[in-house]
């Protein structure tokens, strides 16, 4: 086949896949897990029953598809902020304000939608590369002094990791700079300790 002609048909089939998640997400969020159905899904993006079974076998894996994408748009977006110009310090802390803010959008979710998105491999996985994110940033932070060198790296990211989950309970996004200080003070080199 001529490239510009497979170059159409994945373009075709990548606008479908989207629409199919875009179409399940919002069925889910306005109905919840249980009310949405493939025929729903199908009808409402604009597609056949049968080229959405083409594409997903039921809505579980449309949404865990959908969760997948979400969670590694959220990963490359805290990536751009650990590459942006500024102090280790001044990075970590744009890092750990983005997961916060990250954390809180997600605890909007509903309970049981939330119950089946976390869970399964990918969530593992992207909080293994979470980890070490912030663990490599908390490291080159305590190599300039600006963060405490006493407690290994790791542990401080799964630290930090798990007191900003604490956002997704939180309203108002003052609350969520507050969080993100108290967890930058934990992170505060002890008073009286020398570079």
């Amino acid at each position: 086949m001529p490239k510009l002609w497979n170059e159409t048909i994945a373009t075709h089939r990548e606008a479908v896949r989207e629409a199919v998640l875009d179409t399940a997400w919002r069925l889910v969020s306005e109905q919840g897990l249980a009310s949405v159905t493939m025929s729903q899904i199908a009808a409402q993006a604009g597609i056949g029953r049968a080229t959405l079974y083409k594409y997903f076998p039921d809505v579980e894996s449309i949404l865990s598809a959908w969760h997948e994408q979400q969670v590694a748009a959220h990963l490359g977006r805290l990536a751009e902020l650990r590459d942006r110009p500024g102090s280790a310090g001044e990075r970590l802390e744009a890092v750990l304000t983005g997961y916060a803010f990250g954390a809180r959008h997600r605890g909007r979710h509903a309970d049981e939608v939330a119950a089946f998105l976390h869970r399964g491999e990918h969530v593992a996985q992207a909080q293994r590369r979470l980890i070490d994110l912030v663990s490599a940033l908390i490291a080159d932070a305590a190599s300039d002094g600006a963060t405490r060198d006493d407690v290994p790296p790791a542990e401080l990211a799964a630290f930090c990791v798990n007191a900003l989950a604490a956002a997704a309970d939180l309203a108002e996004d003052g609350a969520v700079h507050r969080l993100v200080g108290v967890v930058l003070a934990g992170l505060a080199k002890p008073a009286g300790r020398g570079r």
